[in-house]
């Protein structure tokens, strides 16, 4: 998502090398990134590395395709022609998973279904998953796949993180054995608050100081944040206990969580993405302890489905 805004190719480059060489595999885009332009500058990195396609795991998204009348949404139209474009940017002639960026409620779920499955078929995906999906539609989807012989969604892109919880804990706590859901979890780091960076204030160069991020500055500003950020403050001392950074204690506490399939992070700095690689050696830091020391400073534990059987 930092493609273009914050890095151009030759940074994307270096950004995705130090990734490469971390260990990571699996890289991220969309089609309504800086509207194209990150999966071009992401094409071309993997062109001018040369890396081995089979080695990478590539996805991207489609629902924002631009402002034609049909490059928004999930209509069969859409996704058959926003995937080709994919494609083209990529310069790529698949993805390993593509996803609905969002539900689209004037196209039938039906019908994006049958368009997914055309996807596969045609071998320009291989999996095809959701973002931001209830679990309501999730669950329609696979029941139309099984019922028409199509191929379902296996996987969610969801929010997820110490300060958004409710939907991954709770509504989607059955889908992960019901269904087998593998989730690719998008910021981790609450748009850099659980960073610390904004402790105190928005500073000079950040994405909340970005004009196209304008939207999630508001969404900084609004009532509540303050608390947040207190909350950051003492959450930094209990990584200072286990000899971790903020935002490696933020990554390791997502990782640590046995539905989190991977942790997407983004970065626009080499020695901000290297630090935020060192967060795995910290999942098992993470003790009862700890985890305990954590909640009482989040405050936010979502409450489980209630079982009646024990009442």
């Amino acid at each position: 998502v930092t493609f273009h805004t914050q890095a151009n190719v030759n940074q994307a480059y270096e950004l995705m090398k130090a990734a490469v060489d971390a260990g990571v595999n699996f890289f991220d885009n969309a089609e309504a990134y800086s509207a194209g332009e990150a999966e071009k500058i992401m094409g071309a990195v993997i062109k001018k590395a040369g890396w081995k396609r089979s080695n990478l795991v590539l996805s991207t998204k489609i629902y924002w395709g631009g402002e034609g009348p049909n490059d928004t949404g999930l209509s069969y139209k859409h996704i058959i022609e926003g995937t080709n474009g994919a494609l083209q940017r990529l310069q790529t002639e698949y993805v390993d998973l593509i996803f609905c960026h969002r539900p689209d409620i004037h196209t039938p779920i039906e019908e994006t279904v049958r368009a997914m499955n055309q996807v596969i078929r045609q071998g320009k995906a291989f999996y095809w998953g959701t973002s931001e999906w209830s679990a309501e539609q999730i669950r329609e989807a696979h029941h139309i796949a099984r019922r028409e012989s199509l191929i379902p969604p296996l996987m969610e892109q969801p929010q997820y993180n110490m300060f958004h919880r409710e939907r991954f804990e709770v509504e989607y706590a059955n889908l992960y054995t019901e269904l087998g859901l593998g989730t690719t979890i998008w910021s981790p780091l609450a748009s850099g608050l659980l960073t610390g960076k904004y402790s105190k204030g928005i500073p000079k160069g950040s994405r909340l100081d970005l004009d196209n991020y304008a939207w999630l500055r508001e969404r900084f500003e609004q009532e509540g944040m303050a608390e947040k950020v207190l909350r950051t403050i003492e959450l930094e001392q209990i990584a200072g206990e286990i000899g971790a950074t903020l935002p490696q204690l933020a990554l390791a506490w997502c990782l640590k969580n046995t539905n989190v399939s991977t942790v997407i992070t983004g970065a626009s700095k080499v020695d901000q993405l290297k630090e935020n690689m060192k967060a795995a050696q910290f999942v098992n830091s993470i003790d009862d302890d700890i985890d305990a020391k954590i909640e009482e400073i989040l405050d936010n534990q979502p409450t489980p489905v209630p079982d009646w059987r024990g009442m």
